[in-house]
């Protein structure tokens, strides 16, 4: 049985980067050595093409020891299909791209009827030598100080040179795939820390790139720890959606009171709680800590049907009935989406790319409730990890037609990050989804109109359709959501 993974509940892990990346240098000679078989992987049930690609760790020393990139092929429908394929790349960083097989079916049907699917590994995560910490099976109760000290303990044992495994060396690998797998131009789609390497990958290689499509998306200033601001626009965006809401104001007249108080209590280390253990039911002591606590509810605000409960979560344990909130909590740990997310490869770029222009000016500046323990533990870790710093350097124009998908309920790339994105391309489409938050290629009409988008990039796409995906109802009891 897979260990759990070390501190998805210290923090709510932002599946987003952005920074500036220099111009690559175009891949030569031939292309790599790669080895080919039929694999079944989870989240799919038919058989797929999985590729092993040699690419070199460490660019400036192609002949030394590769590293072996992992790329799932899910071939296009109908034979004779089109040429430019759709090159899938994950969040994170630290999310694979076959971690979200499951939006083949959920995004990509209408789009695989005429092109492949390739969804990518990126270096350091999932089948392309995953970069991890094991932790003890207790995860769930230890201190914050027990945590970083597991943490600490995975870098002492960590052997691979994280410096090799930056946005800029992933970028190139993109490009190594698209030759060795016989490739012309390429469409590319990015989800959150997705759509900053596709924006890297289009201007390292402008003349592989066909179009872009950028759900969630980064813009290309902006850094993970500095989400203070964006954070606090989502919470108070739900607490004005909930006093809106006669039901949910009724049953919640003092919502945002009631969080402040929490949160207060919570950092003078009042909650100590006495709960079953999410594994072995036995009864369990621990103490729930503003890391904890605050991490949860950024977490919960991804999605807005998960959002319209937080308010019941928060008031119930106003009340001192915290099983609710607990049990959302281990969702976060390794019953959740971030317990497939490469822990190490996320700080080695994050510390690279993010920390060393998050100043104490800008921390001052952006300083918000949900982002203070990430703002104040990056810097920390980052000193541990040492890291060479990549420069940032502005950003160049995009040729390449480019369609960016926001929500407007999204808390850690809301729709001014992706307006931001689009003052550098010269062919951008921004579409605004009002009730959608950190993802919209699986909503709605979406895969429909991923599969228009590509299919005529140039031309303007219809989204109206979008509109039509109905706001969540709020959870008043512990029945659930409202009908």
């Amino acid at each position: 049985m897979k260990k759990p993974k070390i501190l998805p509940v210290l923090l709510s892990i932002p599946l987003l980067l952005a920074g500036g990346l220099a111009g690559a240098q175009p891949a030569a000679g031939a292309p790599a050595a790669k080895a080919e078989r039929s694999c079944h992987l989870p989240g799919v049930t038919e058989a797929l093409r999985c590729v092993t690609i040699d690419v070199p760790l460490d660019y400036a020393k192609p002949q030394a020891a590769p590293l072996k990139l992992h790329v799932t092929i899910a071939p296009a429908f109908r034979q004779g299909s089109r040429s430019d394929p759709l090159f899938v790349l994950a969040g994170g960083p630290g999310q694979a791209g076959s971690d979200v097989l499951v939006l083949l079916k959920a995004a990509f049907e209408r789009v695989r009827a005429t092109r492949d699917i390739v969804f990518i590994d990126q270096r350091g995560t999932g089948l392309s030598g995953k970069l991890d910490c094991d932790s003890a099976p207790d995860e769930q109760i230890l201190s914050e100080a027990e945590m970083m000290a597991e943490l600490r303990a995975c870098l002492a044992r960590n052997k691979a040179p994280l410096a090799a495994y930056t946005t800029a060396a992933a970028a190139r690998d993109l490009e190594q795939v698209r030759r060795t797998l016989g490739y012309g131009q390429v469409n590319v789609w990015g989800g959150s820390y997705g759509t900053r390497l596709g924006q890297a990958y289009a201007r390292a290689y402008p003349a592989s790139v066909r179009s872009l499509i950028l759900d969630g998306v980064a813009a290309p200033d902006q850094m993970i720890p500095a989400g203070g601001r964006d954070s606090q626009s989502a919470l108070d965006g739900l607490f004005a959606a909930c006093a809106r809401d006669a039901a949910c104001n009724k049953a919640y007249p003092d919502l945002a009171g009631e969080f402040k108080a929490l949160a207060a209590k919570v950092e003078a280390g009042n909650v100590r709680l006495s709960l079953p253990n999410p594994r072995t039911a036995e009864p369990t002591d621990f103490t729930m800590t503003s890391e904890r606590f605050l991490g949860t509810v950024h977490s919960i605000l991804y999605a807005p049907a998960d959002a319209r409960r937080l308010p019941f979560l928060i008031h119930s344990a106003s009340r001192g009935r915290w099983q609710p909130f607990v049990a959302r909590q281990n969702l976060v740990g390794d019953f959740g989406n971030v317990a497939s997310m490469s822990m190490l490869l996320h700080f080695a770029v994050v510390c690279a790319e993010d920390a060393p222009r998050f100043t104490p000016a800008l921390r001052k500046s952006d300083a918000a409730v949900l982002a203070r323990p990430l703002a104040e533990m990056i810097p920390k870790l980052c000193q541990e990890i040492n890291v060479p710093a990549v420069p940032y350097v502005q950003p160049t124009r995009i040729d390449a037609p480019a369609l960016l998908l926001s929500g407007a309920l999204d808390p850690v790339t809301p729709p001014h990050r992706a307006a931001t994105a689009a003052r550098f391309m010269a062919h951008p489409q921004q579409v605004v989804v009002a009730n959608a938050g950190h993802g919209v290629s699986q909503l709605g009409c979406a895969p429909r109109l991923l599969r228009a988008f590509l299919d005529r990039p140039q031309d303007p796409l219809d989204a109206k359709c979008l509109a039509e995906i109905p706001a969540p109802t709020f959870q008043l009891g512990s029945a659930g959501p409202q009908p």
